[in-house]
């Protein structure tokens, strides 16, 4: 299969056909009669919901926690820097503010180039490029702790953001291929609780590193302690990363005939890696609600990408010794993992995207102001806690909101990618305002985060009334779901007793509806 298919083809639009329907619970059918890429997936197999939950318990238990911890290493690889600069790189490289601020903006300046890269998780098979991806990263995370020079360090950075950039960013959409829609926000909200939880380890492990006396630098020791767990991830990605559900080594045969039919009920195919269709992708790069999400995700990215690598250096600036500040990052940050965990669970559970990000906004904007207005040293450090537990929470759930309101794969991977493409400049925006010379208060810097996490709230209102809006249409047009099943019902000449399986129901079609 070409990397460029056909919309029609590998994207099928909702279909529904009739299915008897059980009269044991514990019995519902699951019918796929064949794949629109020609291949079959069980027919007629009936599935007890139980089968299908052991499938998604394993993957739970499997594929969701490995991908987090190889975010979790990624994370801390990216942000350590900012430990290092006060465990003595600052010194020992001879570097002026400017030359920190470009050590942080030349990681994201590749980030940013290489966000494309997001598609090939479904072009590439997924355990080979999580492989060189990780492989990648490990090499460059690792060799910061032989460098010498600043011009080393950069060049390293780049490198680094370039393969980080083929990671985490796509691995949301890898899990959409994965796990139905409602089952998608809140392992999107565990895999992304790896960054809050990397800042907890990297604060605590920075702090046992730089109280201690070592013959190496502690900075470079500390890329090493930190770097090398990586490379030893790499045959672990290799053969733990399957590339389709129906792949997965922990799956007993019935298990994986539940994984493609699963498949089909949500795309309409069981194979969906293999191909992207640039036509969708077009008509993502129009839709004004993937625009909306990447403005979103730049928002956030302004406050997000600035406090793991100042948050040392402004606890330092309040007054506390640079080992106690190492120390004091952690427990905001594990505040902050718990709650990036719990809010997508809630918002899968009501449906109700957008009211979190708007509420989880707020939070880190009153954060924010605090750190900018006020100089006492227990309040600020208040605001630390708010301002963590609302800007990292908050891209967790705009990560499956953009994945949920994207009719097909294509579109999917195509949405993630401009979210990341418009979303990761505002790191360059984020790690420019907190220079040196304002220090210890950064007035300025808190500023300008505080306005922008109001803005994303602001966004997520309008994208809201814009989805509501949608939804409304579609029902005018089409009838609502339960309408759409019922006539389905009585057309087919099966009356109520009979029901329905629909195929591509995560696709544009009669039976899709936005998240709001």
């Amino acid at each position: 299969m070409g990397i460029v298919g056909r919309a029609t083809r590998d994207e099928p639009a909702t279909t529904i056909a009739p299915v008897e329907s059980a009269s044991d619970p514990e019995k519902a059918e699951i019918k796929a009669e064949g794949n629109s890429d020609g291949s079959r997936s069980p027919a007629g197999a009936t599935v007890a919901p139980a089968v299908e939950k052991r499938v998604v318990r394993k993957l739970d238990k499997h594929l969701t926690p490995l991908v987090a911890f190889l975010f979790l290493l990624s994370f801390l690889d990216r942000s350590n820097i900012g430990n290092a600069k006060i465990a003595g790189m600052e010194d020992d490289l001879h570097l002026s503010s400017p030359d920190y601020q470009w050590l942080l903006t030349i990681f994201y300046i590749s980030y940013i180039i290489f966000q494309p890269l997001t598609l090939c998780w479904k072009i590439v098979p997924p355990h080979i490029w999580a492989t060189l991806m990780v492989l990648g990263w490990g090499i460059f995370a690792t060799a910061q702790a032989a460098t010498q020079t600043w011009s080393g360090l950069m060049a390293l950075r780049f490198l680094l953001g370039a393969v980080e950039a083929g990671y985490g960013p796509g691995v949301p959409y890898l899990l959409s291929f994965f796990y139905l829609r409602h089952e998608l926000g809140v392992r999107i909200g565990m895999f992304f609780s790896a960054a809050p939880l990397a800042n907890t380890f990297a604060g605590a492990l920075a702090y046992g590193i730089t109280s201690g006396h070592s013959h190496l630098a502690n900075w470079r020791l500390l890329f090493l302690v930190e770097g090398i767990p990586t490379l030893l991830m790499v045959p672990v990605a290799y053969f733990c990363i399957p590339d389709t559900p129906a792949k997965a080594k922990y799956f007993a045969a019935e298990e994986k005939e539940v994984a493609s039919a699963r498949g089909v009920r949500q795309a309409g195919a069981a194979e969906r890696v293999g191909s992207v269709s640039l036509v969708e992708v077009g008509q993502t790069l129009r839709d004004p609600i993937a625009w909306l999400t990447a403005l979103m995700y730049f928002s956030c990215n302004v406050s997000y990408s600035s406090l793991p690598v100042f948050l040392p250096t402004i606890l330092k600036g309040m007054g506390f010794t640079s080992i106690n500040s190492q120390g004091l990052t952690a427990p905001p940050y594990f505040l902050s993992f718990l709650i990036t965990v719990a809010t997508p669970w809630i918002a899968d559970r009501t449906q109700q995207r957008g009211l979190m990000v708007i509420i989880l906004s707020l939070i880190g904007g009153i954060g924010y102001v605090l750190l900018a207005a006020t100089e006492t040293v227990g309040v600020r450090y208040f605001g630390v806690w708010l301002a963590a537990a609302g800007i990292f929470p908050a891209i967790a759930n705009i990560l499956p909101w953009t994945l949920n309101n994207q009719g097909s794969d294509s579109r999917r991977g195509a949405g993630i990618a401009l979210l990341n493409l418009v979303g990761q400049c505002g790191p360059l925006l984020g790690t420019n305002v907190f220079p040196e010379d304002e220090e210890p208060r950064y007035v300025k810097g808190f500023a300008i985060c505080a306005a922008f996490c109001f803005f994303n709230a602001l966004l997520a209102i309008t994208l809201r009334f814009l989805l509501v809006a949608k939804n409304k249409a579609l029902d005018r047009e089409f009838g609502t779901k339960e309408e759409i099943l019922e006539r389905v019902r009585v057309e087919r000449g099966h009356g109520k007793e009979e029901g329905q399986e629909v195929r591509g129901v995560e696709n544009y079609g009669p039976m899709f509806r936005y998240v709001l």
